[in-house]
């Protein structure tokens, strides 16, 4: 199901569109290459309290990534996960981790049942986005799965984690956005934030988290990549950690930890969005070379 173009002041269109996941109808912003099939999709994920307009930034030209995905002849899909956009009345309290995963996997079965798909998928998560990519990639037994990206995601907190389902405690406006001259004017006006309440399961499954990560992470089979802004603040990413981090993907061929200069932790809002996701583009590149050569082995 598709709704009219949505933004503007950029070629390309987004659209609205309806993805089902296994019976529970996920809302969702598409935009599609205008000349020729896909050569591959971004699927996209957003972190906790935000929703899939974190992917499609227009308060500067050049910001969204579904404008520069189709530009560059992919397809990018940017999902509301379950408890938020259309889901959100039907699932007033969210989903938990285990049950998202499960709904994405799903949704991602359904998206590639009607949309070409070219050489295949990369997931791409921001965020509490990034533990539903992880928990959804650990049980995808589909070939179709090129890569996994993530950024804003860690396996140890820094600080107090319950600051990340109540925006008024000390130190979350620091920590969800960093300073605040990163983001361009308007970002911060009423409506510029794709801002939602975060369902209660989510936050019951952020406690959890650095019990849960070990297990996914070593079930992924696909290359990793990790982003972590300059002024990231919620999780550890001092060298240590980070040894300890990617050690944690034993099964996935390639581990790759990018930083992101001149950001906060809400990557794709700033200035520095385009240079974010056309890493993430040139990741993909790298994913879709892999492919290629495993298929000429």
């Amino acid at each position: 199901m598709t709704a009219p173009a949505v933004g503007g002041g950029e070629p390309g269109s987004v659209r609205r569109v309806t993805v089902d996941a296994d019976g529970l109808p996920l809302s969702a912003l598409l935009s599609e290459p205008e000349h020729g099939p896909a050569r591959a999709v971004v699927v996209a994920l957003h972190g906790g309290g935000l929703n899939a307009r974190y992917f499609d930034a227009r308060t500067r030209p050049g910001l969204s990534l579904l404008n520069l995905g189709s530009s560059l002849g992919y397809t990018v899909l940017a999902l509301d996960r379950p408890g938020y956009g259309l889901s959100a009345e039907r699932l007033p309290l969210g989903q938990r981790l285990v049950d998202q995963a499960a709904s994405v996997r799903a949704a991602l079965q359904d998206f590639a049942s009607h949309h070409a798909t070219g050489a295949g998928i990369l997931l791409l998560a921001h965020s509490f986005g990034g533990k539903v990519a992880l928990g959804a990639a650990a049980d995808l037994a589909d070939e179709n799965l090129l890569g996994l990206d993530l950024s804003g995601i860690g396996h140890v907190y820094e600080g107090d984690w319950r600051d990340l389902s109540d925006a008024t405690r000390s130190g979350s406006w620091r920590r969800n956005w960093g300073p605040l001259h990163l983001y361009p004017p308007g970002t911060f006006r009423p409506g510029g934030v794709p801002a939602e309440p975060m369902p209660a399961q989510e936050s019951a499954d952020a406690a959890r988290w650095p019990d849960r990560f070990h297990e996914l992470a070593s079930r992924v089979r696909v290359p990793v990549r990790l982003t972590f802004a300059e002024h990231e603040s919620w999780w550890r990413h001092d060298p240590a950690t980070l040894t300890e981090l990617t050690g944690a993907f034993g099964a996935a061929p390639r581990v790759v930890v990018d930083r992101q200069p001149d950001a906060g932790h809400n990557i794709s809002l700033g200035w520095a969005a385009r240079s974010y996701h056309l890493r993430v583009l040139a990741f993909l590149e790298e994913c879709l070379v892999r492919r290629e050569v495993n298929q000429g082995l």
